[in-house]
Order: structure tokens, then sequence, then C-alpha cells
């Protein structure tokens, strides 16, 4: 009886938990009545193994496909034919014999939990675009079944579980010939029934990347057996796809929780040289990107949602990265954007960037790194997701180490670099309600953070620190901080041997070197260190560091990249564009200008750096000079770093008397000081040791010289001796490198190192002792050298430095072509602005001469105006001396007027006084007048011939007073008009002289007719004036 079961399309999740043990299995087909389980007609499983009646219903759960499981899809593709089992219940297809395709199952278990098949042929493999499509599946089966003339015998291995692979294995030789992870596999279809492809089957996979697909092609032997070798991938898959989905699991909750889980994957590809990117290597081991220096790159990012209602990703707001973990957004540095979209078979949106690695920014991401040394990266992409307010932000942090780029990788992992994130939302509360929901991002972490959330909380601060003291991760230099409290007293211990110390600076105070010991206060260490160095008041320094720094170096180059890596974890020399890098930069340009012989060396950015946090850029050059020269640190560089030399001798010394064992221990492993010592001496510690150690070794090797290096490096393997005694040699040098400079971040644990540092006794004598050693040593191994080999090794020096020197020679030769080009360049521009110049020089004289013609002319204009004026003036001042005159003579006509009239009246008055006098002597006419003057008429006719002439004369008198009084306001008023027109010509002689002034300055030809007008009318008034002034002749003439 046939059974009809076809395998179809299958989740490629990643995630698999799931394992089925490799028991034999037979497919049982039920009866069309009374089916046990009720699914019409569903294939059940009869497990063969003790009969395990549990095993056997637990198996029988794997074959029922709900409704609701959407990770399995089975079509009908393939047709199988079964055997009749004796038994009348029920059909089984028996296990075949030991020829047959299904290999027994033994007791011991297999290296891998799967299934293995025998009794197949590998036809090959060829190229497929749509890996789920069974029509292209079937083009492929029956394209390698004609084209395959020697099919090679293999032995098929299918897991059963999900971290499993399925193996290709050549059945005469037993080796591997291929192997694809289950989760790679994506499609399996057997033959048309009937066709010449019904004993073939195929499988395809995902080749290294998601945009290339291989289809694998089988025949099988036994034509029966293709449906069992089917059932087994679709067991792997339903094992592998039903936990990987979170949404069958009870942890994460029912299907509208809030929560909602990404799977993240980063991948890397470089440029082949070829036109083509080719996803970088990861090692094996520590699994981080191998990338190579100076190499175009590509950052590909895949976004998968893995459980809850799906999420509508709109598009990439943006991809960014950044060298070092932990960073601020503000280091981050965006890609340029490449393409964006879904993968092709639609689960995963995919994002990819372009990234210039010899760009400034990420220079510590493009430099060779030391051996069994990674840096870290830190990728972020900004996803904008439909229904959510805010864009979300995917961050991972990877490990990579860069290598030349002529490397080759022979060892190598392509797993897929991947991390899970859970992100939280809740719907916006302006949006509750609405149709479409809208959510807000409550939190978003990590899986790694998720599981660590609870406990982490309960670890302590010492824990930690032993917890990171173990990881493999350096620390950046420029950590810890420093604290800046300081007890009173100290303080004032301070101040007493300062102003003590002011008040004699050639000596040095006594009791300094004993607070000196304890760590200067950080408020005075930059006063201090000036005072130890003796450059407090070095102003001929000072003024030399603003001539220097505006000088060319040649180590341009090579300051440059070096004060990037200069104490990136401070937050004053993070920015590239920073204050802190610029001043570093100066500092450094400018000591190897100042210093010719020994220029910059890789170390003294660091103990620039130092200096730089606490003082001025001038002020820490100058301190930065005196340590190299006066205190000896120069010296170490000199001579192919002869002295360095010395020094390693001496400390090696030391410890055979103080250390016997640990050196010891150091001879037998080959461990010389020069591996681990060279950055203690070169940077004095500052290079990888936390500031607060670094710091309070700055103080004492200001206050006690150079030698203090031998106190703190015999302190640090003191207190390390039990450590390097158990490490082999890979692990001594690890432990200088990573796990020394962790156990002093703490500020008490520096303070006892520095302490027991002080405590030890390095002797001058014994110095000097070992160096006389170390010279005499040296003397002998070059007496006791071939000659030959000094020669070559002299010869290959001077090879070195010709090569150097042609090097150089090149540069310069280059910077001269550069230079003259550069010249030529602005040689010419230089030309052509001359003639424009030249252009512009002959316009302006020419404009200059018509400027003074204009000028003559207006010149010659304003000589005519001013005689105009002159004239005009000279015509006003007579006009006004005339006025002058007549108001003079109306003065004096008044006056006269006023003389006579007061004369007339005194004579009047005497006549009438006369008059009175002879009426009252007169009796009859005294009578005739009352006492009031009044004439009493004693006879009518006389009293009228008696009266009249005296009324008459009366009258007369009268009226000649009234003519005077009417001449006097006449005159009166003509005084007035003239004054008034006195004082109108000076107006007008005012107006006129400052428009002569201003016709000096400007063109006035065309008020020249105004003046000439206003000239008129003021000779006009003064005519009138005149005329005016002639009608009071008569009241002169009348009483003459």
């Amino acid at each position: 009886m046939d059974d009809s079961s076809s395998l179809g399309k299958v989740s490629s999740s990643t995630e698999s938990v799931a394992t089925v043990t490799s028991e034999e299995f037979v497919l049982v087909q039920s009866s069309a009545a009374g089916s046990p389980q009720g699914s019409g007609g569903k294939p059940r499983l009869k497990m063969s193994w003790n009969g395990s009646e549990q095993l056997e219903k637990a198996m029988e759960e794997l074959l029922d496909d709900d409704d609701d499981d959407d990770e399995v899809k089975v079509e009908k593709s393939s047709v199988e034919k079964m055997e009749k089992h004796r038994d009348p219940e029920s059909r089984v297809l028996e296990p075949q014999p030991a020829e047959a395709c299904p290999a027994p199952s033994s007791p011991t278990a297999p290296e891998e939990d799967s299934v293995q098949f025998n009794k197949l042929s590998y036809l090959g493999c060829t190229w497929v675009k749509a890996p789920r499509n069974e029509a292209e599946a079937q083009r492929a089966m029956a394209t390698l079944r004609a084209e395959s003339a020697i099919p090679i015998p293999i032995t098929l291995h299918v897991p059963c579980g999900p971290d499993g692979s399925v193996r290709i294995v050549d059945q005469a030789s037993g080796t591997e010939i291929a192997s694809f992870p289950i989760y790679k596999v994506l499609f399996c279809a057997r033959g048309q029934e009937g066709s010449v492809e019904s004993d073939c089957f195929s499988f395809t996979e995902s080749y290294r990347s998601s945009e290339d697909f291989q289809i694998h092609v089988f025949s099988c032997h036994i034509k029966e057996a293709v449906s069992r070798i089917l059932y087994s991938f679709s067991t792997a898959f339903k094992r592998s796809s039903r936990p990987a989905d979170i949404r069958d699991t009870g942890v994460s909750g029912p299907p509208d929780s809030d929560l909602y889980t990404f799977t993240v994957t980063l991948e890397i590809k470089e440029d082949d040289g070829k036109g083509n990117y080719s996803p970088v290597p990861k090692d094996r081991d520590k699994f981080y990107f191998k990338l190579r220096q100076g190499v175009q790159k590509k950052v590909v990012v895949s976004v998968q949602q893995m459980c809850n209602k799906e999420l509508g990703i709109e598009r990439c707001f943006g991809m960014l990265l950044s060298p070092g973990q932990k960073v601020c957004n503000s280091d981050m540095h965006l890609l340029d954007m490449e393409s964006m979209g879904k993968s092709s078979d639609g689960k995963a949106y995919v994002i990819t960037g372009t990234w210039n690695p010899n760009m400034a920014a990420f220079q510590p991401l493009n430099e060779d790194t030391p051996k069994d040394k990674q840096v870290f990266m830190t990728v972020a992409a900004d996803l904008v997701v439909t229904e959510v307010v805010e864009p979300v932000r995917f961050l991972m942090e990877t490990l990579i180490r860069v290598y030349p780029s002529n490397e080759r990788f022979w060892y190598f992992s392509r797993k897929t670099f991947s991390e899970t994130f859970y992100l939280k939302l809740r719907q916006a509360p302006e949006r509750v309600g609405q149709s479409e929901a809208v959510y807000e991002v409550v939190s978003l972490q990590r899986e790694a953070e998720r599981s660590n959330e609870g406990r982490g909380r309960l670890t302590s601060p010492t824990e930690e620190e032993e917890a990171d003291e173990e990881s493999d991760s350096e620390i950046s230099s420029g950590t810890g901080d420093v604290s800046k409290d300081c007890p009173e007293k100290i303080l004032e211990s301070w101040g007493v041997i300062l102003n003590r110390w002011h008040g004699n600076l050639s000596t040095r105070p006594k009791g300094l070197p004993s607070l000196v010991r304890s760590g200067i206060p950080e408020p005075l260490r930059a006063e201090v260190w000036q005072l130890l160095a003796g450059c407090h008041d070095n102003h001929d320094l000072l003024e030399q560091y603003r001539i220097l720094i505006t000088k060319d170096s040649a180590q341009e180059g090579v300051i440059t990249r070096d004060i990037h890596r200069t104490f990136p974890a401070h937050d004053y020399f993070k920015d590239s564009d920073g204050d802190g890098q610029d001043s570093l930069y100066k500092i450094c340009k400018a000591y190897s200008v100042y210093d010719e012989e020994i220029g910059y060396c890789q170390g003294q950015s660091f103990l620039a750096a130092v200096l730089l946090l606490h003082m001025p850029e001038e002020q820490a050059f100058c301190v930065l000079v005196k340590i190299m020269y006066e205190y000896g640190l120069r010296a170490l560089y000199k001579n192919n770093f002869e002295d360095l030399h010395c020094k390693f001798y001496q400390l090696e010394r030391l410890m055979q008397e103080q250390l016997p064992d640990l050196w010891s221990h150091f001879q037998e492993l080959n461990l010389e000081a020069h591996m681990y010592a060279s950055q203690w001496f070169l940077t004095l510690f500052t290079a990888k040791f936390p500031l607060c150690m670094v710091f309070h070794i700055t103080d004492l090797l200001l206050c006690e010289g150079l030698n203090i290096i031998f106190n703190v490096a015999l302190a640090l393997l003191k207190t390390s001796k039990e450590d390097l005694l158990q490490a082999d040699f890979e692990g001594a040098l690890k432990f200088f490198r990573v796990q020394l400079p962790k156990r002093y971040r703490a500020a008490e644990n520096a303070r006892r190192l520095m302490d027991q540092a002080c405590n030890i006794k390095v002797p001058t004598k014994k110095l000097k002792k070992f160096e006389k050693e170390y010279q005499t040593l040296r003397e002998s191994q070059l007496q006791q050298e071939d000659p030959i080999d000094r020669y070559q090794r002299e010869n290959r020096r001077l090879q070195e430095a010709s090569m150097r020197l042609e090097q150089e020679n090149d540069d310069l030769a280059h910077e001269l072509v550069t230079s003259k080009i550069a010249l030529r360049n602005d040689l010419d521009q230089a030309e052509d602005k001359a003639d424009v110049l030249n252009k512009e020089l002959l316009s302006t004289k020419q404009r200059l001469v018509e400027t003074e013609e204009e000028k003559r002319r207006q010149e010659e204009e304003t000589a005519q105006l001013k005689e105009v004026f002159r004239r005009e003036l000279e015509k006003a001042e007579l006009e006004i001396k005339k006025t002058t005159a007549i108001i003079a003579e109306y003065k004096q006509i008044c006056s006269q007027l006023s003389t006579r009239l007061e004369k007339q009246q005194a004579a009047t008055k005497e006549e009438l006084d006369i008059v009175r006098s002879k009426v009252n002597g007169c009796d009859h006419c005294r009578d005739l007048f009352s006492t009031l003057g009044s004439v009493q008429t004693l006879s009518p006719g006389r009293d009228k011939t008696s009266t009249e002439p005296m009324d008459e004369e009366k009258d007369g008198l009268k009226e000649q007073l009234r003519q005077l009084e009417l001449e006097l306001a006449q005159t009166k008023l003509q005084l007035v008009e003239a004054k008034y027109r006195i004082q109108e010509l000076e107006h007008q002689r005012g107006l006129l002289m400052n428009e002569i002034q201003a016709a000096k300055n400007s063109w006035l030809s065309k008020t020249l007719g105004s003046l000439k007008s206003s000239a008129s009318t003021s000779s006009s008034s003064s005519s009138s004036s005149c005329s005016t002034s002639q009608t009071p002749s008569s009241p002169k003439e009348g009483p003459a």
C-alpha cells in the first residue's frame, strides 16, 4: 500500500535546541477506519527500540501537524511505497538488512547525534536563484542526473539536533566531502514519481551568505528509502524550528505581549581586489573578526524578528561605527548607506553600509594590532519601525584584530556573529483606543544583559573588579579618577613648605622629599612640578616654544597618528578636533623641532599628556624639556637605545639579588626585561597604568630622579611574584600587559604599591657597579664577536640608515617637486594678479588726471565765486555804513528835537508864569480868574475880546506840541526799523560767509544764481531802507 508523505518549505531559523536520538524508526500508515490518532490518515511512528511505549508516544507527537504550526509546510511532492507488514492491524515498513539505507544503531553514542544513510550516490551541485521553488529543484535533479557520468558513493548523515550538520562522507575512504549546518538547509524535494529521477532527492542550502544558494542532488539505490531520508530532514526541521520560535514557548508570554525578540547578525566584508566583497574570517577560538589594514570594507547588519506580532521596518535611519567599547553617541560616525531592504526569503531586514578605514576617525581600527591583542568595535543601526514612534537602535560590540594588508588566513571560522535583543514596547497614551496601535520604547536589552540583570545587582564591586581582571581586554590609557580632596593638615604642611621655597628658589626646602613620597596634592601638582623641574620662571623657553610651534616638523605624520592613541579614555583627549589633542600635537611637534638629534619618539606623547592635564601647553613643554635633558630620559633614546639596555641589565641584576626565585623563573622561561619593562622606562609607566598611580610616579620622578623607576618596577614584581611564578611565557607577558595594570585602578592599591616602592632600597653605588658590569660585558661581547658578524651587523645598520636616508631623500624630492609645482602655480597666480593690478593702476591714473582737471575747474569757479562774494560783501558793507550813518543822523535829529521841545516847554512855562504874575498883579485881572484858573466874565463884550488872543495862542501851542510828539514817535519807529534791517544784514552776511566756505569743497555753480538773487534782494531792501530814512526830513526843517 502506498503512503504519501512529502517535505516542503521549512524554516531557516538559526535557533534550535531540541534533539532526538538515533534509534531505528518506521512510518506506520493508519487504517482508514478506527485510527487511534483520528488525524485523517496521518502517518504515525512505530518504535523498534525495546518496545518503549513512552518513546513511541513521544515520536507520534512529532508527526502531529497542528493547524497553527506555520514553521513546517507540507506539500505533495513525492509518493513513497510501503511493503505490507505481517501484522494485520497495521502496515509497516520494516528495517532493511545490513546493506539497506539506514545503518543500524549501536548502543554506544555516536560522535554526533544523527541518522546515517548508506547506499547513496552524490550526483553533484549547481547554483539556483529560487531556493524554495520545487520546479527549479526538479530541473536541477534532471540536469545533474543526465550529466553525472560517474556518481560518487557516499554516506549521508542527517542530524537530529539543531547544532548538527548534514555531512557527506566518501564511502570508500571515509573522508568528509562536505558539511552543511542544518540551519542553512532551506528546502528538500524528491524526484517525480514515474520519472527517471524518482530515486533522486535534493536539498538547497545558503552558500556563505543569504544571496548565494546551491542545490545538492543525490540518488538512492533503494527507491523506497527516499521517503525515510526526507522524513529525517523533516524531523530535524521540526525539532530545530519549534524551539526557535519563542511564540511556541511559555516563557515569552502570549502573542499580544509587549516583548519583542530580534536576532541581529553582523557581517563585515572586504574588497578582494577584483571588484567583489568577501566576508572577513573570524578566529576559531576567540571569535573576533580578522580585518586587513587599509582595505575598503562593507558592514552588513541583518535584523530578524523572532516572536510576537510582526513589526514593519520602514527603513534604516543610519548605520554608525566607532572604535572602542561603551562609546557615547557623539563618538559614533555615520557610514554611507549602500542598500537596505528585506532579504531574499523576506524574513530579515538587511542593511549594508560602506566603510572607508582610511578616515582619521577610524584610525584605531586601521592600525596593525599587536600579537595576542584585540580591540573593540561598536556598530549601531537605527531602524524606523512603522508602529513605533521613535527610531530603534540595535547596538553591537565586537572584537577585531587588524592584520597587514597582505596577510593570508588559513584557520578561521565562518560562524556568524549574532546577538539577541529584547524590545519592550507599550502603547502610546495619546493613541489608546485607536484602531492602529502606536507604541513607545520602554527598554531594549541584549540577551546577556537580560540574563544578568538580576544577579548583576548582587555582585559586589570587588567581585566585578576581579572578574574584569580575569578578562583578556586591556585597560585603555588615561583611565582612572584622581581625587582632588586632601586633608587640611597636609595642605597646611605644603603651604609652609611652599612659602619657604618661594623665599629661596635656589634650594629645595627641608622636609620636601617626605611630603612628595606621600604624593603631592592634586591641586598643587602644577606648581610643585614646575618648581621641582626648575622651570617656574623660564621665560626664554616659553618664548622659544611660541616660535617652535610655527615651524614645520618632518615627523608630523607620526605625531598625528600617535595622539589619537594617547589617553583615549580621558575626556580631554577623546575628541579628534578637541583642545586636548590640539595642545598635545603642538607640544610633540615643538619638541621634535627643538631636539633635532632625537626628535619625536613614541612614548613622549603620554608624558606630555600627563603634564597637559595639570598646566598650560607652554609650561608643559618647559617641564618636558627639563625631564628629557636634565633628568636623563633623553639618553635612553640615543645610540640605538644603548642606555635603555643598560637599564634592563641593572633591573635584572636587582631582581637577581632581591627576587632570586622570580629571576630564576624568568631565566627558565627566557623572559628578558625588555619584553615587559620597555614601556616602564620609555613612558615612565604612563602608557598603561591608571592615572592616580601615574601622577604619583611623576611626583617621585621629579623629586628623586630617573632611578625611581627601579623602585616601582621592583615593587610591581614583588607584589605579583606569586602569579608570575605560576605563569608560563605567554601567560607572564599577558599578565604584564593585561592583569597587572588592572590591579591598581583602585587608589588604595596604588598608594600601597607606591609606599612599598619608596621603602625599597636601590643604592646608587650598586647601580653604577651594575652599569660598569654591563659596559665590561658589552665590550667583551664585542671583542668575542666574529668580525664578520660585527661587520654584517654594522652593514645592516648602515643599510637601514641608507634606506632611511633614501626614503627621506625621496620624501624630500617629492616635497621639492610638490613645492616647485606649488610655487609655479603661486607664481602664475601672482603674475595674473600683477596684470590685473597694472590694469587697475592705469585706470586709477586716468581717473586721477580727470579728477585733477575737475579739481582745477572747481578751483577756478571757486575763485570766481569768491570774487563775486567779495564784491557783494563790499556792497553790503557799504550799505551797512550808509544805514549806520542814517541811523546816527536820525538819532541826532531826535535828540535835537527833544532839546527844542524841552526848551519850548520851559519858555512856555516861563511865559505862563509871567502872565500869571501879571494877572495876579492886576486887581482887575485877578478877579477875573478864580482859584481854579477860570475867568469870571463881568461884561460879555469885553471878556470876549480879551480872551480870544489867549485861546488862539494856547491852541497853537497845543497843536505845535502834538506835532512834536508825532515827529518823536515816527523817529522812534524809524529807529526800530533801522535796527531790524541792521540785524537782517548781519544775518545775510553770516550766510554769505558760510556759503563762501562751503564753496571751497563742493560744486557751487548751481547755487550761483540763487546767491545773486539773494544779493539783489538785500540791495533792494537797503535802497528801500534809504528811501524810507529820507522821509522824516520835514520835521527837521519845519522847526528850523
